[in-house]
């Protein structure tokens, strides 16, 4: 489940959010959340123990059943979610913030993303105001970004649950190889088409997956495409659908069945790879083994592939640049990050030479995104993250320090897109929108580009974003950035929700929250944790949190939950709190460990069972993350803190709604399907434990606009049900 931050509250657009006057806030501790209309309860799981054993340790697990897709799983699945949706569309607001949430992300305005530049062309997502999905585009000049051209909208073809996964242009932009999928599964078909969106070759099937991902690559001639590729019908591991890629390789106009293995074969089943290709020829494909952070790449030049690095290296990126060099973020001996180059006819990266030293702040190098250094013939661009905000830095090829953009403080800095002679760079705030720019390394003057920056109708100026440090159990300081309503009394009246994440080296940083608009019009006060676990302080701030060490984000959640109620900022009868995936377990965590300190908990597709979710078909990405119940050292910290099995009867357990896709291929739904039985029978309160389903979506990625706008009102309006 890595990389993908599910929560559904992310920015999108939308109306102005002035704080409204709050209303008289009923005594703390009432349940606030109406029963649906015939004040029937849920479905009753029944209880079936299946007794394992682990390192001498047996371990029983009630509701093992509830793993299957069978007809009885299906029925009860059906029976939460019927009881669930019975309560969430009859929440007192839900109408009213479905109707609001609409106009935010139909808002009447085209949004722009995740460009790439070929064939003197951008090319990237527009997404429009009534439409499902984005479309993919090209634009000739992103002044103009109206004059766009239209290549491929997913949702006419497919229908609204078709989705783009990701895309590669040829080098002569005459051409995209593109990855579609259906219903948030993730599982990705690769077409290559023209600048109509017509397909010029068969689809290749099988090419993306949920957490390993997918990626392609072209030759400089545009006649062949270098792409990953999992097991097919009667191959090893073909039952392994989901694990085992290889690179192979297609030319243009000839049969599927004759394309060519490169490379792959002797990689862990886990191994993550993406493919970039550079005008010499050359192919360069960056293995991540599982989502720990952990590395080897792989160069394929006109004599072969050939490896260049070891997973021990601490080697995190390698990218290719206007020379035959290559460009290399290493973090041996310098976790927050160092820029190597390397020489193009080297054997190996240990010949790199230093360009710049470790600092204070770290180097960013996101595997999935590509987003390593950006190497132009006279500059290179870091992007460094400071604490959850982060900013672009420049340099000479050798290393000096160049003016660079200036961009908005406390804000996300997108990944530079090289266009002309400098970059565009992307960025937005809390409080701020997403504003595209054009940095000119020769004027040093970042001009924004209104066309890729349309205003959304949401005016966040009434809020003041603060940034705190509270201190966790064993010292440590964590970053909580606090989105206020400027005025409202710091007495504990205040709702409040906080969110957080702290995984696999995932930075939780500033976006405009406009989604959020809904709740912070009617005066409810924001928190963003950056826990450990994340990438904010670097490597090691990830790793004090992973493994053996996952207690600590959990820990540094807590202590983030009471510093807002020792500043009074809000109380425990007015706090919620929010995460989805990785975020879920945490949720999970904050529910068994801590069921006092919060009112209510929305938990998207997260994981709670920590034993067996390596069993799942998408689990064995997640070990070098998490650990394996194999190792018994790993075991005892798993099993320590699963929130599973440590649901504990007679417990008082706040208001919970849990979430799940069908589709999901990063996190099984019976995760939350366990999770929600045992909370049901263990509860002694009366406060709602909600399992919600949709069998349209997924993780998250791809969902329709209409899905979205459906979870989004709900999750909302549960919340305010319970907080205010």
């Amino acid at each position: 489940m890595r990389r993908v931050l599910v929560l559904v509250l992310a920015a999108c657009g939308g109306h102005p959010p002035a704080p409204a006057p709050r209303p008289t806030p009923p005594p703390p501790g009432v349940d606030r959340t109406p029963k649906p209309p015939e004040h029937q309860g849920p479905p009753v799981a029944r209880v079936e123990p299946v007794t394992d054993t682990y390192h001498g340790t047996q371990v029983v697990d009630r509701y093992r059943w509830l793993e299957a897709d069978d007809a009885a799983v299906t029925a009860w699945s059906a029976g939460e979610n019927t009881y669930a949706r019975g309560i969430l569309d009859h929440l007192p607001e839900v109408d009213k913030l479905r109707e609001e949430l609409h106009d935010i992300i139909a808002a009447p305005i085209t949004r722009y993303s995740g460009f790439k530049s070929a064939g003197g062309k951008l090319f990237g997502f527009r997404k429009q105001p009534t439409h499902e999905q984005p479309e993919l585009i090209a634009i000739d000049d992103p002044e103009h970004a109206d004059a766009a051209k239209l290549i491929l909208d997913p949702a006419a073809a497919g229908g609204a649950q078709e989705a783009i996964d990701w895309f590669a242009p040829a080098p002569d932009g005459k051409k995209l190889a593109v990855s579609l999928s259906f219903g948030g599964s993730e599982t990705g078909t690769l077409h290559v088409v023209d600048l109509d969106g017509k397909d010029l070759e068969p689809p290749i099937p099988n090419v993306q997956h949920g957490t390993g991902g997918g990626s392609a690559a072209w030759t400089p001639d545009s006649k062949a495409i270098y792409y990953t590729r999992y097991p097919h019908t009667g191959e090893p591991h073909a039952d392994e659908p989901d694990a085992w890629m290889q690179v192979w390789v297609h030319q243009l106009g000839t049969p599927i069945a004759t394309d060519r293995y490169e490379v792959g074969k002797d990689l862990p089943k886990i191994a993550e790879i993406q493919l970039d290709s550079d005008p010499r020829g050359r192919v360069l494909a960056s293995v991540q083994n599982g989502d720990g952070g952990t590395f080897r790449h792989y160069l394929r030049d006109g004599k072969g592939w050939r490896q260049l690095d070891d997973w021990a290296d601490a080697i995190v990126s390698i990218d290719f640049g206007p020379t035959d060099d290559l460009w290399l973020v290493s973090h041996a001996a310098a976790p927050r990050g160092k820029l190597l180059r390397l020489a193009g006819r080297a054997k190996s990266a240990a010949a790199a030479k230093l360009i710049v030293a470790e600092g204070k702040d770290s180097i960013v190098s996101e595997f999935e995104w590509h987003e390593g250094p950006v190497v132009t013939k006279d500059r290179v661009y870091l992007t460094y993250q400071t604490g959850g905000p982060s900013e672009i830095r420049a340099f000479t090829l050798d290393g000096k320090p160049a003016k660079s953009p200036d961009l908005p403080p406390v804000s996300t800095a997108g990944h530079p897109v090289p266009w002309k002679t400098g970059v565009l760079v992307g960025a937005s705030s809390y409080t701020t929108p997403w504003t595209v720019r054009y940095f000119d390394p020769k004027t040093g003057t970042a001009t924004e580009i209104a066309a890729l920056s349309p205003k959304p109708p949401v005016d966040l100026s009434g809020f003041e974003v603060s940034r705190e440090l509270a201190t966790s159990k064993d010292g440590t300081k964590v970053p909580l950035n606090i989105i206020w309503p400027k005025g409202a009394p710091k007495d504990g009246s205040v709702p409040c929700i906080v969110n957080g994440y702290g995984g696999y080296g995932i930075s939780e940083a500033p976006h405009f929250l406009d989604t959020y608009a809904p709740l912070l019009r009617r005066g409810v006060c924001l928190v963003m944790v950056n826990l450990r676990g994340g990438g904010e302080f670097g490597e090691d701030w990830h790793r004090a949190g992973a493994l053996e060490h996952k207690q600590n984000v959990f820990d540094d959640f807590a202590a983030a939950l009471h510093f807002v109620i020792d500043h009074k900022y809000t109380s425990t009868a007015r706090l919620g709190i929010l995460g989805g995936s990785n975020g879920g377990l945490l949720m999970g965590a904050m529910i068994t460990q801590h069921p006092d300190l919060v009112h209510a908990v929305v938990s998207e597709v997260g994981i709670y069972d920590m034993l067996r979710t390596e069993l799942s078909p998408n689990g064995a990405y997640n070990v070098t993350e998490y650990g394996t119940v194999e190792d018994p050292q790993q075991f005892a910290a798993l099993y320590a803190y699963s929130p599973y099995h440590h649901v504990v009867a007679g417990t008082k357990y706040p208001a919970i709604l849990m979430t799940t896709g069908a589709n999901d291929p990063r996190v099984s739904p019976w995760q939350s399907r366990k999770m929600i039985a045992a909370l049901q029978a263990a509860s002694a309160g009366d406060a709602p434990i909600l399992l919600r389903t949709s069998d349209k979506a997924g993780h998250g990625i791809g969902s329709s606009m209409t899905e979205r706008v459906d979870l989004l009102a709900h999750v909302e309006a549960f919340l305010l049900a319970n907080i205010r």
